[in-house]
């Protein structure tokens, strides 16, 4: 019966989640928000004073613009990330407090991806600005993506990320332990998904669906188990094996149905 009720549990969270994801990829496919900055093509390469610069890019890119899209591409990307911790206060909380948990460990979460946010979109900025072309921007990011992606900060980042602590049951503390939760959650997967961010952040085209492909490669990372942290290559093994054996199950039964 606790089996039943965890797998139920954890069917809920992830079809909130893939949903919520779903639900951002679609406004931002509409095109109403961007996740790259808009610049006047006689903005950077000294053209222009710094100070005229930052005005008209910043006159151009509203924050608050700029903060909605970076919203609807951390709910696009984080979302199916998010399971695993959502299923586990919904398994852990009252019945009448779970909703109430998810959205205080969600804020939490959010705030911390909103202020990392704040100093990637700045990088961002400063690149376009400054740099005369892409591929000099491009190049580094790709290099330090993959520097970091290999470190054994990465894999110790991967290894809190799979850390879920104790909840508490009751009134304030249990508020604040969700809200701890969501921080500490943050900030870990913060430490581990920042360089593959940036990298397609950075990049002249194509930044929708280089982030959709590094989305789904983070979530196929997050399917791995806890390893001790040491330089070796990362990726997403178990979560192709996963696709790759679902395929073929589903190739077999649809060969059985034709010859039946």
């Amino acid at each position: 019966m606790k089996r039943d009720f965890s797998e139920k549990e954890l069917a809920r969270a992830g079809s909130f989640a893939l949903c919520l994801s779903g639900s951002a990829w679609i406004a931002l496919a509409a095109g109403h928000y961007r996740l790259a900055p808009v610049l006047c093509p006689c903005m950077g390469a000294g053209s222009v004073r710094p100070s005229t610069s930052v005005h008209m890019l910043l006159a151009m890119n509203p924050p608050a613009s700029l903060a909605v899209g970076w919203l609807l591409m951390l709910a696009a990307m984080m979302a199916p990330a998010l399971i695993a911790p959502v299923w586990q206060i919904r398994v852990l909380s009252l019945a009448r407090r779970r909703g109430r948990s998810i959205a205080l460990f969600t804020a939490a979460y959010a705030a911390v991806w909103m202020v990392a946010g704040c100093v990637l979109l700045g990088i961002e900025l400063a690149a376009e600005l400054l740099a005369p072309s892409a591929l000099l921007v491009a190049t580094p990011a790709a290099i330090v993506a993959l520097l970091w992606q290999c470190s054994p900060v990465k894999q110790t980042c991967l290894n809190r990320c799979h850390a879920h602590g104790t909840l508490s049951a009751f009134g304030a503390a249990a508020d604040l332990s969700a809200i701890k939760f969501g921080l500490a959650h943050g900030f870990w997967c913060v430490g581990s998904c920042w360089a593959l961010m940036l990298f397609p952040m950075l990049l002249h085209q194509g930044h929708e669906a280089s982030m959709a492909i590094v989305g789904l490669f983070m979530w196929g990372e997050r399917l791995e188990r806890p390893r001790p942290p040491g330089w070796r290559i990362r990726g997403a093994g178990r979560a192709i094996r996963m696709v790759t054996a679902q395929s073929r199950i589903r190739l077999e039964d649809r060969r059985n149905a034709a010859t039946a």
